[in-house]
Parts: C-alpha cells; structure tokens; sequence
C-alpha cells in the first residue's frame, strides 16, 4: 500500500499532463488501468463529479467518484493536447489505432515511481487498493467501497480491513475514565 505523501509524490513526479491526469484518476476514482485506459471523454461527468466505467470487470458498469484535483489534472491534460480521436477515446494511444495501452500507463507509472524515491514493491493495481484503503480510514463505509470498486461480492471489499488503521484516534476506556467520562452510574 502507499500512503497518501507517497502518491501525492508519484503525481508530481509525473513527466507529463496526459500521464498526471491518468494517474491521478486511477488512485482518485479506485480505477483498474484497463478501465481508465479505455475512458471516453463522454464518461467523466464534471456536473456529478463522476466517472462512468463502461464494460469493467465482469463485463459490468458503474459509476466512481471523480475527485476534484483529477478533474483539474484532467482539464490541464485537456487544454494541452485537445484528445480528438474519432471513437471518443480520453487518452487516445500513438496514431488513430485505439486507446492508450495499459503497457504505456504502466511505464509511465514505474518511471514516477521511480523518481520519487519509492523503492518499495508498487504496481499500478497498488493506486487502486490505495485508494479503497484511504476511503475505509476516511469513514467510507465497505458497501460504499464495494459499490465504487465494482466488486460484486462484499467479501472481495473486506481485504482492505486488514490494510487499515481502524484504531487512529480511537481513545482507551481507560482513559475517558480518568478523564471523567462515562461511568457504570
């Protein structure tokens, strides 16, 4: 897992929009890199601040959160190469074959990685199970968690349990006693 200065330093270690604003939506909407690499400029709905996910895992759709600086990432992206493949696609690849590959996000990740200083074990996957982590320590409840990853089970959303610091701020009984906090009456 990566904590949160860790992925705010891969996002600005990034050598261009195109791969910030990627990347920026892959841990900022919980995406899988097929499914960001395959995002049409019609499925990020600023007015909703959403991102539509056509055909994820399980050939299924749904709906994620768009954060707001991946919506700034995006329109930084947008004002500097004005995406206009004829399919629609958000991040177009090399020539008018199709959409980025997921090969050429994963460089693009690994070479941030890099110069930020990580020498930790991280793949592209790590954003996503980052960003479910980051919501659950959040208040994020699982069900929310399961409905924006696209699990379909609940029980593939309680991995992130474990990876967690549910105990953050939590005080002692012991403690509200001696600071006159509740008592048996």
């Amino acid at each position: 897992m990566l904590s949160r200065t860790q992925v705010a330093d891969i996002l600005a270690q990034c050598a261009n929009r195109k791969h910030r604003a990627l990347l920026a939506l892959l841990y900022g909407s919980g995406l899988r890199v097929s499914e960001a690499a395959a995002l049409r400029v019609a499925d990020i709905d600023s007015a909703a601040m959403r991102v539509f996910v056509a055909g994820g895992k399980g050939s299924k759709d749904r709906y994620t959160i768009l954060s707001q600086m991946a919506l700034e990432a995006l329109r930084e992206y947008w004002r500097a190469y004005r995406p206009q493949h004829p399919a629609g696609w958000l991040f177009p690849g090399p020539g008018a074959a199709g959409h980025i590959t997921s090969s050429g996000i994963s460089l693009a990740f690994e070479q941030a990685v890099r110069r930020a200083g990580i020498t930790a074990p991280v793949s592209l996957h790590t954003l996503r199970h980052s960003f479910a982590t980051h919501l659950l320590e959040d208040g994020a409840t699982l069900l929310q968690i399961k409905d924006l990853l696209g699990h379909a089970s609940l029980q593939s959303t309680t991995i992130y349990l474990h990876l967690t610091n549910l105990t953050a701020g939590v005080r002692s009984p012991l403690d509200t006693l001696a600071a006159g906090g509740p008592t048996d009456g």
